[in-house]
């Protein structure tokens, strides 16, 4: 089916609107007139709703006159073209318009084999532009898979230590990315996805890598990032920021919704320059694959502590009642599974966000006791050195409790 482009006529003469209308066979040349108007103000609010593809306008025209509305066509509707019709008395106007970079010009009074060449040629230019846009995109597309397969063979590479320092740093310049190691190092596990798993044929665990992997670039948008994948089937990510855990959540609940597929996010610090990658990369996989598996219903509970742990009134009265659950199932389960009671896990989470907060922040121990979901500085403090060994102010001065005994 023909596609045709849209035409918008804009005159504040009818005659001159209906002559044109009406003098042109617009379905031979491809073409269908979308809207009319008599000023450059309804003219510029019709070419932005039906999104023309070629403007004919008069430069002499009441409120917006055709220079102005020609201006306004560049900067909403970059890729309409744009021909001129002009009087024998609007020289000026019309040298203003070529500019513009209008595309062409006819004069008044206007004769329909003229104004049919210039149509045709102006159609022939819309059709050179979108092929090169066309080509450009799938030029862009294609530049950008190989980047991504560049990348994940660099990071491929890192994680076996088979790059220098000096060449890991040459390739994050390279991609805009820090000059200094990653502060972390995440793996996305999916039982579905990994390769000793019958449950899929290989090519649908492909194409599920694909939307795994295109959630992830997504949800962490302009973060500073490498994302890759090993021949296990999980798939890493390199990141250079500190805060991730909602956003690690929001990306399994993502790809949950959208992929039907259930992901755990598994995280390790890297230490030290590049040579941290690989030593985080073996640590990562260790904690994958001695991790005991994990019911639905402690997943749940542990997705739901992580969004509201900093909820003082949190209890595991609260959280069965949420899963449907008895309190004393929800507690024995999560002790079985997980080798902690339900406070432990929600303290923890709550020491590990404390520990953050201390090292990033000047903030005051009852802000940070606000934060982490404790009701007072005092129940803060306590349990900080209960699970620490200092208090939080010895902590943040760099004590440990091996320092102090000595």
């Amino acid at each position: 089916m023909q596609q045709f482009l849209k035409v918008l006529i804009a005159d504040d003469e009818p005659i001159i609107r209906e002559g044109i209308r009406y003098s042109i066979d617009w379905n031979e040349i491809g073409m269908e007139v979308a809207a009319e108007a008599e000023d450059g103000e309804e003219a510029l609010e019709l070419a932005l709703k039906y999104e023309i593809d070629i403007l004919l306008a008069d430069l002499n025209m009441p409120i917006m006159n055709g220079l102005a509305l020609i201006k306004n066509i560049r900067r909403s509707l970059p890729n309409c073209r744009v021909v001129v019709i002009s009087g024998y008395d609007e020289f000026a106007y019309a040298q203003e318009a070529l500019r513009l970079q209008v595309d062409d010009y006819i004069l008044k009074p206007i004769k329909p084999s003229n104004l049919t060449e210039v149509l045709e040629r102006t159609r022939e230019k819309h059709k050179i532009q979108s092929a090169k846009k066309k080509y450009l995109e799938v030029a862009s597309n294609q530049i950008l898979q190989n980047t991504l397969m560049i990348q994940e063979q660099f990071c491929r590479n890192w994680i076996a230590g088979s790059f220098i320092d000096e060449k890991v740093k040459e390739q994050l310049i390279f991609w805009g990315l820090p000059e200094k190691s990653p502060n972390l190092l995440a793996v996305v596990r999916s039982q579905e996805l990994e390769s000793k798993q019958p449950l899929l044929q290989e090519g649908d665990k492909e194409l599920i890598l694909f939307g795994v992997k295109n959630i992830v670039l997504e949800i962490l948008g302009k973060e500073p990032k490498l994302v890759f994948d090993d021949s296990s089937g999980l798939l890493f990510i390199l990141l250079w920021g500190r805060e991730y855990d909602e956003i690690f959540l929001t990306i399994e609940k993502c790809i949950q919704t959208h992929l039907d597929v259930t992901v755990t996010i598994y995280s390790e610090p890297v230490t030290g320059d590049f040579g941290g990658v690989p030593s985080a990369y073996k640590s990562c996989l260790k904690k994958v694959y001695e991790e005991i598996p994990i019911s639905p219903i402690v997943k749940r509970a542990k997705n739901f502590i992580t969004e509201t742990y900093t909820n003082p009134e949190l209890t595991l009265e609260m959280v069965a009642s949420l899963l449907q659950v008895s309190p004393v199932y929800l507690s024995r389960t999560i002790k079985q599974e997980l080798g902690t009671s339900f406070v432990g896990l929600v303290t923890q989470k709550r020491i590990e966000k404390a520990i953050k907060l201390l090292h990033t922040t000047e903030l005051q121990m009852v802000e940070i006791a606000e934060q982490t979901g404790y009701a007072t500085q005092h129940y803060f403090s306590t349990a900080f050195k209960k699970f620490v060994g200092v208090s939080p102010n010895q902590y943040r001065r760099g004590l440990t409790a091996q320092s102090i005994e000595k």
